[in-house]
């Protein structure tokens, strides 16, 4: 796997900061699998390590304007990935036992997503937002958060790599949240915790 130059990171870096796709590309391309590797390790499961991924994308999309661009993406990524995979074991270990609940709960909801979104402005939000999304985009998002398939299973289904699929669920949850979260609908709290945590 190629490395960027100082340069060439710092040129990533300040696209990035002006929201640009392609960058962002480009960096999830550079580093995700090392961080799948090394969250993997951290956290013993696949899937866990599938999802802490997701949510280290998104937080480095959400929090780009604050990047230091004088200052290594690849220190700043590892170092999301640890704080994500502390900050799980302590809830695990704080509330072990409602984790346990809420992964039951949680699986039912994920499972039965038209009884969770009983309101139908929600539900009608929800798949306006994913209809917006490019086809591929689509495909990926109801493979892996509607039926629950794995990165793996997805890949072979399209025909692209595991990396480009979690390259395009992280952009496909990026749009899809941030539709949702202009929705004033109350359910908006359990569909996003759905989307982020993606419980398979």
């Amino acid at each position: 796997m190629r490395s960027p130059t100082l340069l060439n990171e710092r040129e990533l870096l300040l696209l990035l900061k002006q929201g640009d796709d392609d960058a962002f590309e480009e960096i999830y391309h550079l580093y995700s699998h090392r961080l799948y590797s090394n969250l993997l390790k951290l956290v013993k499961s696949d899937d866990l390590a599938m999802d802490l991924l997701q949510d280290l994308y998104i937080k480095l999309w959400n929090n780009r304007s604050s990047i230091d661009v004088d200052k290594s993406i690849r220190s700043y990524l590892f170092s999301i990935a640890k704080n994500l995979a502390i900050d799980f074991f302590r809830r695990a270990a704080r509330e072990s036992n409602l984790q346990n609940h809420l992964i039951t709960v949680g699986t039912e909801l994920y499972n039965h997503v038209d009884d969770v979104l009983f309101h139908k402005e929600t539900a009608v939000v929800l798949n306006k937002a994913i209809m917006a999304l490019p086809p591929q985009q689509q495909k990926i998002f109801n493979l892996c958060k509607i039926e629950g398939r794995s990165y793996q299973e997805v890949a072979l289904i399209l025909g692209i790599s595991p990396a480009t699929v979690g390259n395009q669920l992280v952009k496909a949850l990026r749009s899809v949240r941030a539709v949702m979260m202009n929705s004033q609908d109350a359910l908006i709290i359990i569909v996003s915790l759905i989307l982020t945590r993606g419980i398979k």
